[in-house]
């Protein structure tokens, strides 16, 4: 495919050189281009033959990526933690989020609450699904606010952290919905940040390329940004530990399709990086 892209881009651009000769211009080909500007649009333009395009859409990614029937939301929370105070913040989220996933009066669950093992250090990452959304979160936080237990938690975890930031979340609609499994894993959040107006694109792909990566059942749960940093996606897979991740990352690359994928998929990134991550005791997610 890509060579006849090739051929049809030099047989353009032979034409265009033919015609400008013919009208008695004279077209010079040199290495460099004259400044960084044109360098830039050139390179550009020549990459966006290689990405495929999806037909123009008149409605909101949220609804043509969701599960419609759905309404779920999710809040993933990024915690930077004092080095020093990593077993107290763990301790203390035992003590209190299991408490607030179990009492039905809050629509809300916890579904996983990880320390990251390789990535940002001393850092903990919890994602929470409000099922309802948008008023299922608003009435948490209400009534959050009126939770005594929960308040002293909130002050003697600002003590314990260095920074936090979060993100509202929308799934897919072509990967699983997030359920607790058994132990012990491994996890790997891979964020992607996307380049303006691809997230439908990158959906078409994945759409397929999920296909490619459920055979260990390592596939847990896909999600893109709503509000917090947009465009971003976030892939979260569990393995048994890293040589089970390298070997079912390897064995990908021998399914028909998957290198189709990743070449197309690759053009559409801005940037991404990749988190190891251990569950806690208080994870539903083992």
């Amino acid at each position: 495919m890509a060579t006849g892209v090739l051929h049809r881009v030099s047989g353009g651009l032979a034409r265009a050189k033919s015609r400008a000769h013919t009208a008695g211009q004279t077209v010079v080909w040199t290495r460099a281009f004259a400044t960084s500007s044109s360098r830039s649009r050139e390179d550009s333009w020549f990459k966006s033959l290689f990405v495929r395009k999806v037909d123009p859409r008149k409605d909101a990614h949220s609804n043509l990526l969701t599960k419609n029937e759905e309404s779920n939301l999710y809040k993933i929370q990024f915690h930077n933690v004092k080095p020093e105070c990593l077993d107290a913040y763990n301790k203390l989220c035992e003590d209190v989020l299991p408490s607030i996933h179990a009492d039905k009066y809050y629509p809300c669950e916890l579904v996983g609450t990880w320390n990251t093992w390789y990535g940002e250090q001393d850092q903990a990452v919890h994602l929470w699904r409000y099922r309802g959304g948008y008023p299922a979160l608003t009435e948490v936080m209400n009534k959050l606010k009126q939770n005594q237990d929960f308040t002293a938690y909130r002050k003697e975890r600002g003590k314990m952290l260095m920074s936090r930031r979060n993100q509202l979340l929308l799934e897919f609609s072509f990967w699983n919905e997030p359920v607790p499994r058994e132990g012990p894993n491994i996890y790997e959040l891979r964020s992607y940040q996307l380049r303006p107006g691809t997230m439908i694109e990158w959906g078409n792909y994945w759409a397929r390329a999920i296909g490619f990566r459920q055979h260990n059942s390592e596939a847990v749960g896909g999600f893109f940004s709503q509000i917090g940093d947009l465009y971003m996606v976030h892939h979260l897979w569990a393995y048994k530990d890293l040589q089970s991740r390298e070997d079912t990352r390897n064995g990908a690359w021998q399914q028909e399709g998957w290198d189709e994928v990743v070449y197309y998929t690759v053009p559409l990134i801005q940037h991404m990086d990749s988190r190891i991550m251990i569950p806690t005791k208080a994870s539903p997610l083992q």
